[in-house]
């Protein structure tokens, strides 16, 4: 009984000061991201360009549901531009300046780190899908998400999964600069691949490439969740969906778990000399 009773206060008390070194991380970066315009520029900008580019394509008819397809696009962009990208150019910078190793040297944990570094993207990527769903539901006349834990269940695996994929990325960043030639490969083949154009519009080989892609198992769970269906048209509830749903969060699991074992190994936290 004794030991039972001290180890819950030092469990809550690691805790909350876990909680408070986040708390401070995220609030001096997100301090240093209003600070800096053209990362806001980014993380704010760059989703909603593709958004109003889609938008245009629903204009014309050639986007099926286009609420659905303006909001799974938003969240889409987010995660690679407000999340990967940003958070990229974040650690990279973080670390040139000697930041990270310093943090290193304190109390800060490295999960900590990365979460306090990564918070103000992450609030950035679930405020715009959010913002993404009211405006589809009154421009668009989107009806209200047929599941929302799937929504919610694709937002928060998509981030975790670029996150770790930014963390690790930041080992073939020597600078901030470099950050738009590194980390053009996730982009590009998240963009060309990801889900966010009609799967029969690829060939078979690459169509197995796309569904073993975050991205794509994203845009899959979250069109499930908005209009009840999947992209090729089968209904929640049968076993087409079901499947889906499956491979979607194991695809995702998958990738979260390599990411985890990509930023242990080859992120650096200092630079190189």
């Amino acid at each position: 009984m004794t030991t039972t009773t001290q180890a819950a206060p030092s469990t809550a008390n690691r805790l909350r000061g876990s909680a408070r070194r986040i708390g401070a991380l995220s609030r001096a970066e997100a301090l240093l991201l209003r600070r800096n315009p053209i990362a806001l520029l980014n993380a704010l900008g760059t989703p909603l360009v593709g958004v109003v580019l889609l938008n245009a394509s629903a204009q014309n008819g050639s986007l099926p549901m286009p609420g659905a397809s303006v909001v799974v696009a938003l969240t889409a962009f987010a995660l690679l531009f407000a999340v990967y990208y940003n958070l990229v150019t974040s650690l990279v910078a973080r670390r040139e300046e000697l930041v990270l190793k310093r943090l290193r040297s304190g109390e800060a944990g490295d999960v900590e780190i990365l979460i306090g570094a990564a918070t103000p993207a992450m609030a950035i990527a679930w405020g715009q899908t959010i913002v993404g769903v009211g405006a589809a539901v009154v421009v668009f006349g989107m009806g209200t998400p047929a599941n929302p834990i799937l929504v919610v269940a694709a937002v928060l695996l998509g981030t975790a999964v670029f996150v770790l994929l930014a963390a690790a990325s930041t080992a073939m960043t020597r600078s901030v600069e470099m950050a738009q030639l590194s980390t053009l490969p996730v982009v590009a083949v998240s963009m060309a691949f990801g889900g966010l154009f009609p799967a029969d519009a690829q060939p078979g080989p690459l169509l197995w490439v796309a569904q073993a892609l975050p991205l794509t198992r994203v845009v899959d769970l979250m069109w499930l969740g908005l209009t009840g269906t999947t992209r090729d048209g089968s209904s929640v509830g049968d076993g087409a969906s079901v499947g889906g749903i499956a491979a979607a969060l194991l695809v995702l699991a998958a990738w979260v778990v390599a990411g985890v074992l990509a930023w242990r190994r080859f992120m650096r936290w200092e630079p190189r000399r």
